[in-house]
């Protein structure tokens, strides 16, 4: 059987992580760890598919009973990720993605957790600026502590196994899957 392993996708808000790790999804043998937040959904955002969206209180019942592998709060909510699937898919020898953000990538290193850290970084503050106020749904408040929070984020590219700058979505989907081809995560092309 196959070797599964745990990949780490970081990145600031607004670099496009999310669409990255959905044109990874699309290749046979990836999958990707649903994260549990207590955020309120965003748009077409469904329960159990995006995320789990839970309450303050389940969610601080779930760090109380040590169901997260990492959890942190960002921008005022908790986020964490649920340490029995990814077990199950790592075990299942499948190529499983979390994305994450620093500081939970930082908690997975201070456990001791083998992973490939993936670190998307913007081709500029100014382009980031640009996609985060384009997004529509931040006040120039929220803008502004997201893009803070980045230029902190970005100082710890290093802690990282690969940096990709996403000036393109097919670019950087085909940067990180040659990565993992060449680490032997996934089949060749």
């Amino acid at each position: 059987m196959k070797k599964g392993a745990l990949v780490v996708v970081s990145g600031p808000s607004g670099v496009g992580k999310t669409t990255v790790v959905q044109e990874l999804l699309k290749r046979p043998g990836v999958t990707r760890s649903i994260s549990a937040t207590t955020r309120p959904s965003r748009g077409q955002e469904i329960d159990g598919r995006d995320y789990f969206f839970w309450s303050a209180e389940r969610f601080d019942a779930g760090v109380q009973k040590g169901e997260f592998l990492e959890h942190a709060t960002v921008n005022g909510k908790s986020y964490g990720t649920p340490r029995k699937a990814v077990e199950e898919a790592v075990a299942a020898g499948k190529v499983i993605l979390l994305a994450i953000d620093v500081q939970g990538a930082a908690a997975l290193r201070a456990m001791k957790m083998p992973f490939v850290g993936v670190f998307i970084a913007p081709p500029s503050i100014e382009e980031l600026e640009r996609r985060i106020k384009g997004r529509g749904d931040t006040t120039p408040e929220d803008a502004a502590r997201r893009l803070a929070l980045a230029k902190v984020e970005l100082k710890e590219t290093g802690k990282y196994d690969v940096v990709v700058i996403n000036v393109t979505v097919a670019q950087t989907v085909a940067d990180i899957l040659a990565e993992l081809r060449k680490r032997n995560l996934l089949e060749a092309k």
